[in-house]
């Protein structure tokens, strides 16, 4: 993939970047305006280290060369972040560890806009999984719309990306799209 994907979206400019150093700090504020996903996936509201560690962290077995990160702009702010690794957990596979968005960007099609951008430029991908935070409707439903089968409920001591459930957390559901063999 290139380094910046432009997303139509009527009326908004709307890039997909690898993330840079300048994107530090709209990060950490994205994570905090964010933090009811996190309190629904967690327990907990994101803590200090969450945007360092997302350049790392990896589900087990994962090839480090296959992580990628993509900050979503709209309108020249940080609108949201996407975490995924190719080839994982097999050949063909993209696992999605974390697709965020700010409250304020939700809502609009922003959100399936760029999975539909990344999707289209993803080539010989078959498969994309993705979890959800049980009872996160909105999660529910965004995934549903763009194709994904809900599978049942994880338990609730499930990592989250690279981050364990909190006391609090509710478990989470593994969300699965297939796709037919690209070119």
């Amino acid at each position: 993939m290139d380094d910046v994907l432009s997303v139509d979206v009527p009326g908004e400019r709307v890039v997909v970047r690898e993330p840079g150093p300048r994107d530090e700090g709209p990060l950490l504020t994205l994570f905090e305006e964010c933090e009811d996903w996190f309190v629904a996936a967690t327990g907990l509201p994101s803590g200090p280290g969450d945007v360092q560690s997302l350049f790392y962290a990896l589900p087990e077995g994962a090839d480090p060369d296959a992580k990628t990160l993509w900050v979503v702009e709209r309108d020249g702010l940080v609108a949201g972040l996407v975490d995924a690794v190719r080839d994982h957990p097999e050949p063909g596979a993209v696992a999605v560890g974390l697709f965020l968005l700010a409250p304020w960007a939700r809502g609009r099609g922003l959100g399936r806009a760029v999975a539909e951008a990344l999707l289209a430029r993803a080539g010989g991908v078959t498969r994309v999984t993705a979890t959800v935070p049980c009872g996160w409707r909105s999660g529910e439903g965004f995934v549903e719309r763009l194709g994904f089968t809900l599978e049942d409920v994880s338990a609730p001591s499930a990592a989250v990306g690279d981050r364990r459930a909190g006391p609090r957390g509710g478990g989470l559901r593994r969300a699965v799209l297939r796709l037919g063999p690209r070119s």
